[in-house]
């Protein structure tokens, strides 16, 4: 398996800069998730790592080769699209082994590589199908064989759960990182749904317009986000945004909201908030993190007015409106919201994100999940 490295790479399509310059390192066998919203590089990106775009700018290399004029069938790596791409007439026995064939791989050398993933993606009894007579998820597995087969240096997946339903995004989600566990390959994996993002990948790579907002394991980008793209868009429900100010008096130090509502700041985070005392800052909290409960440091309560209750079994997610923002909190079934009555919350202090609106960076991402 190889590494891959992306140093200052661009991608301008005439005066539109795509990609502006990023830099990525990805160790071998890991599992890398690039995400982030449409149109923000990621999947320009991967086709920059596979070969079907030119790279404006910078250099990448798979090992320690540069590969920027390298054709992509020289690069030894094996694709997987969101349109699965197999050929209707072919069955699926010769679909996943067309690549082989391709390169003068002996008959038997063919078939048995081909009974082998064929065998790990439960394939084995559906090699005389066509596609027709597949369901999607069988034909996203057949397009993952037909990459798997060839046995290359680097896996990339560009959205391919994206045309199947919930139901089996769930299912081919687990396929895909039991299969990595089973056979691990350095693997590149482009997707929109940050749920995909967090439960399949060792690391993810936020992208935003064009830049990579920040890199980190998926519970360090949940915890310690280090902007405030990153804290609202890891994580459903978002994360809620107050505007808020800083107020220090004497020992004691607040923010206060919109409305007037002011929460205490408990004492291990006081010094880095008083070092923007009087600002105008953004207060992210988590819905999880809005209580039902005071604990010892967040004895401040904050009482809004219920728009909508949504029970969802294991939990129950209140919404609400809070000066300018429109809120959610992550509660407990047993909770007594009701729509329209006003309900109390308590604010987990030691887990806010306290956030410079003119950077737009995490100011306090150090002290989360402590």
């Amino acid at each position: 398996m190889a590494t891959v490295s992306l140093r200052n790479i661009e991608k301008i399509y005439s005066s539109f800069h795509a990609v502006r310059g990023i830099n990525l390192s990805i160790e071998e066998n890991a599992f890398v998730v690039l995400v982030g919203p449409s149109g923000c590089g990621k999947s320009t990106t991967l086709r920059m790592i596979a070969g079907l775009e030119d790279i404006s700018k910078g250099e990448l290399l798979i090992g320690d080769e540069v590969v920027n004029d390298m054709p992509p069938g020289e690069r030894n790596i094996a694709m997987v699209f969101q349109n699965y791409a197999l050929y209707p007439h072919m069955t699926v026995q010769d679909n996943i082994a067309f690549g082989l064939k391709q390169r003068k791989c002996p008959k038997d050398e063919r078939n048995r590589r081909v009974a082998e993933v064929a065998g790990m993606l439960e394939l084995d009894t559906l090699l005389e199908r066509k596609p027709r007579a597949l369901s999607g998820g069988q034909r996203q597995r057949v397009a993952m064989a037909r990459a798997m087969v060839r046995n290359p240096e680097v896996f990339l997946f560009d959205e391919p759960l994206s045309n199947l339903d919930a139901k089996l995004r769930v299912q081919m989600r687990t396929e895909i990182k039991r299969i990595h566990q089973v056979r691990p390959t350095t693997t590149i994996y482009v997707t929109h749904d940050q749920i995909e993002a967090m439960t399949l990948a060792d690391q993810v790579v936020v992208m935003n317009k064009g830049l990579i907002e920040q890199v980190g394991a998926p519970q360090e980008l949940y915890h310690r986000p280090a902007t405030k793209f990153v804290a609202t868009f890891i994580g459903s429900p978002a994360t809620n945004l107050f505007e808020v100010r800083v107020v220090t008096e004497g020992e004691a130090c607040f923010v206060e909201l919109e409305t007037g509502a002011r929460l205490e700041i408990p004492e291990s985070r006081k010094a880095v908030y008083r070092q923007h005392a009087n600002r105008q800052m953004l207060l992210g909290i988590r819905p999880e993190h809005l209580q039902t409960a005071s604990l010892p440091d967040t004895a401040s309560p904050l009482t809004v007015d219920v728009d909508v209750v949504e029970p969802l079994g294991l939990e129950t997610f209140v919404y609400f409106r809070h000066g300018k923002a429109n809120c959610c909190a992550r509660i407990a079934p047993t909770a007594e919201a009701r729509p329209k009555q006003p309900f109390t919350l308590y604010p987990d202090m030691t887990q806010a994100h306290l956030i410079d609106p003119q950077t737009e960076r995490v100011v306090t991402s150090e002290f989360a999940a402590d």
